[in-house]
């Protein structure tokens, strides 16, 4: 059961009398996830948020060593992003973003722990469940829909990188173990594959559901292949995101030459998920054409996926690389309308 607080108001969009309100379930993590739960909050009142567990990097990395729970960290930043635009939401919002930094004493243990990861381990700490103390947490925060776990159980992502050996200028293929290496992996070589351990894993049962019973679902965007690809790799995630009647919709990036995919075009970024889930198509991708480098090839991939794109302004107007909510939302609302449910 979510602990959905009511109905959430359009804010600078305008809806017909015959909009209906669509289910929709957003796949992500870290700040990409963040930015599409902003814009889809305004959208619909039946919102879940499916978020990675592979982080092993700053605050949940520590956590996750010392107490062996799921790291918290994205979890808490899709909480944040669901919060409502009022005193309380944005006042509990910034609680569960604010991070302990002592500069007198380096040594400080809370130094580098986010609030929203303390409160969030303490209520599992207190319910044993993890489903059930991300609901808590949402009830207090009075979150427009919930946040759900990928995976009950903590996982790991590793990868190869293809680099060059700078003695003998030869190629060499590297292992990488863990999330936070593999985010920075891509700036001295190119990723050529990529898994997570346990691969067996089994996905969280009302991730599963949800995504049965969805409207729409939504990959994207975010970090390729630390927070989009590992949707995919769950066999029980890619399974139900076959299987779903829903609509599945692709949201990419603003910026593709990152540390995690260097080397890599819009176009590229789609080849991936080919390679990894040939048998999951897509409806829908929205990018953004400023930001496309060879249009016709782009759109060639997306033919491999199945997929209509949507080429819409969505990023902020100071030209960073950043997702702006209302332009984001306005482009899944032209989505929702030209497809349909």
């Amino acid at each position: 059961m979510a602990f959905a607080t009511g109905p959430i108001p359009i804010q600078g969009l305008t809806r017909s009398d015959d909009y209906r309100n669509p289910s929709v379930v957003a796949l992500g993590g870290g700040h990409g996830l963040s930015s599409s739960l902003s814009a889809l909050r305004r959208l619909t009142t039946d919102l879940t948020a499916i978020v990675t567990v592979a982080d092993d990097g700053g605050s949940s990395g520590r956590l996750r060593g010392s107490f062996d729970v799921l790291p918290p960290g994205d979890l808490r930043m899709a909480l944040a992003a669901l919060c409502d635009d009022n005193d309380w939401g944005r006042t509990w919002r910034d609680v569960m973003q604010y991070r302990f930094e002592s500069t007198e004493n380096v040594e400080e243990p809370l130094n580098g722990h986010a609030v929203g990861n303390l409160l969030i381990l303490a209520l599992w700490e207190l319910l044993d469940n993890p489903v059930a103390g991300l609901r808590w947490a949402g009830a207090l925060l009075g979150a427009r829909g919930q946040v759900l776990p990928m995976s009950t159980t903590p996982l790991s992502i590793h990868g190869e990188v293809l680099e060059t050996d700078p003695v003998n200028d030869t190629l060499i293929r590297r292992r990488i173990v863990g999330q936070a290496k593999l985010a920075r992996a891509g700036s001295g070589g190119l990723v050529t594959q990529v898994y997570l351990e346990p691969a067996d894993a089994p996905a969280c049962s009302e991730a599963l559901e949800s995504i049965d019973l969805a409207d729409w679902v939504i990959l994207g965007p975010g970090s390729w292949y630390t927070s989009v690809l590992p949707h995919l790799l769950l066999p029980d995630m890619r399974q139900a995101l076959s299987s779903t009647t829903a609509k599945k919709l692709l949201t990419m990036n603003l910026a593709f030459e990152t540390a995690e995919t260097s080397g890599m075009d819009a176009a590229a970024h789609l080849e991936v998920l080919v390679r990894y889930a040939p048998e999951v198509k897509f409806d829908a991708i929205i990018a953004d054409e400023s930001k496309i480098r060879n249009k016709e090839r782009f759109e060639l991939a997306a033919q491999k996926l199945g997929a209509r794109v949507f080429f819409s302004t969505v990023g902020v107007s100071d030209g960073r690389a950043v997702h702006d909510p209302l332009r984001l939302a306005a482009a899944y609302h032209e989505v929702f309308t030209a497809i349909g449910s």
